[in-house]
C-alpha cells in the first residue's frame, strides 16, 4: 500500500519545493501589500485591494488563463523575461511556484493585513518619542508585533500553494517530473483503473505535510506570543 514509486517520490519533493518558493517570494510582497493597506490611506486603495483577493474568488482556471496569456513566452511578461534575462515559466516548475504563489497570496494578504490592524500604535509612537525613525520603528516594534499574524499568514499561504490545482494545471500542464505536484499526480490516478492506491498514498502525505506544517506554526506562534507579551 505505501510502496512509492520514484515518481510519487518526484512529486511529493516537487509539491514541497514549490510550496515553499511560492510562499517565500509572496511573503515580503504580502507583509508590504498588507501594511499599506492597514495603515495608509491613498486613491483606489478599494480598487486596489480588491485586484490583489481576485485569485481568492477567482475560479482556479482562469487565474492559471490569465497567468498564461501574461507569463507564456508569446505573453508581454514572459516574452520579455525570456527575451532578456532567460526566464520561463511555461512547463518549468518554476511556473508552478508562480501559479501557486499568486493562489496563496489573498489568503496571506488578508492575515497579515489583520495582524498589522491590530497592533497598538502606542508602541510605535513611544518608539518615536524615542528617536526611532519610521523604518527602525517598524522593524524593531510593528514587525515583531504583527510576527504571530505573519505566521498564521505564512501557513495559510503554504497550505493553499501545497494544494493548488486548477491553475497549475492550465499555466504549466501536467508533466510528471517537472510540474506535476502532489494535487496533479492524484488527479491523474484518479482518471486511470486501478489508481486507488497511489491516491491514498499521496492523499496521506497531504495529510501529513499539512498537519505538520499547522502543528509547527502553532508552536512557534506561542513562542512568538510569549515573546511579544512584554510590550503587553
Amino acid at each position: 500500500m505505501f510502496d512509492f514509486t520514484p515518481d510519487e517520490w518526484t512529486a511529493i519533493g516537487l509539491s514541497v519545493k514549490v510550496a515553499v518558493a511560492a510562499t517565500l517570494c509572496s511573503l515580503p510582497v504580502a507583509i508590504l501589500a498588507g501594511y499599506a493597506l492597514a495603515r495608509w490611506s491613498f486613491p483606489g486603495k478599494t480598487l486596489l485591494n480588491g485586484v490583489l483577493h481576485l485569485p481568492l474568488v477567482l475560479p482556479p482556471v482562469v487565474t492559471g488563463y490569465l497567468l498564461l496569456v501574461a507569463f507564456g513566452r508569446q505573453g508581454p511578461i514572459g516574452g520579455f523575461l525570456y527575451d532578456w534575462l532567460g526566464i520561463t515559466f511555461s512547463f518549468r516548475w518554476t511556473g508552478a511556484a508562480l501559479a501557486a504563489a499568486v493562489m496563496a497570496f489573498p489568503l496571506m494578504l488578508r492575515a497579515i493585513r489583520l495582524s498589522f490592524e491590530v497592533v497598538d500604535r502606542r508602541f510605535e509612537s513611544a518608539a518615536s518619542t524615542l528617536g526611532a525613525g519610521p523604518i527602525a520603528t517598524f522593524f524593531t516594534v510593528t514587525l515583531p508585533l504583527a510576527a504571530p499574524g505573519i505566521l498564521v499568514g505564512l501557513i495559510l499561504g503554504f497550505a493553499k500553494a501545497l494544494g493548488e490545482f486548477g491553475a497549475t494545471i492550465t499555466f504549466v500542464s501536467n508533466i510528471p517530473g517537472e510540474t506535476q505536484t502532489i494535487a496533479l499526480a492524484i488527479h491523474s490516478y484518479t482518471q486511470a483503473p486501478g489508481g486507488d492506491a497511489g491516491t491514498i498514498r499521496l492523499a496521506v502525505v497531504s495529510v501529513i505535510i499539512a498537519l505538520t506544517a499547522v502543528i509547527a506554526s502553532e508552536a512557534l506562534s506561542q513562542r512568538l506570543l510569549k515573546r511579544t507579551s512584554v510590550f503587553q
